[in-house]
């Protein structure tokens, strides 16, 4: 009888980790899609084409990505290298992001909205979900 209380006492300790790690993860995705709502304006693939002749598209993926696929006009600001880049983006122009995900588009949002950008728009899903025109770099 001590042996299978012993049993009952891993699982359930295994049960409320997993419940634990569950809850975390749904969170997460809570904390981004809140904050996203909060800085920027996430826009589907057709909204996204709309804007794309006004506004400034910055595709924050690595150099490498971007060189075989882009949405056409984008300019390459790698994430990890944005704030070299930042600068050269105008406060008076919309702005409309975009990578693999939309984790890191909101994170750089965050980060204009606080240097005052106003008008700022991601791409909902990353490029996987664009279905409008690309530019591919010829080797």
């Amino acid at each position: 009888m001590n042996l299978m209380l012993g049993k009952i006492s891993a699982w359930f300790w295994i049960d409320l980790v997993l419940v634990l790690i569950l809850l975390w993860m749904l969170g997460t995705q809570l904390y981004w899609w809140y904050r996203g709502k909060k800085v920027a304006h996430i826009v589907d693939s057709e909204e996204f084409k709309k804007g794309l002749r006004k506004g400034q598209i910055v595709d924050l993926r690595d150099s490498a990505e971007f060189d075989r696929s882009h949405i056409l006009g984008a300019r390459n600001m790698p994430f990890a290298q944005f704030k070299l880049y930042e600068n050269s983006l105008r406060k008076d122009a919309p702005v409309y992001l975009y990578d693999t995900t939309r984790a890191m588009p909101i994170r750089i949002a965050s980060r204009l909205k606080k240097e005052g950008f106003k008008e700022i728009y991601v791409l909902k899903g990353g490029y996987s979900k664009w279905d409008g025109k690309t530019k591919s770099k010829k080797n």
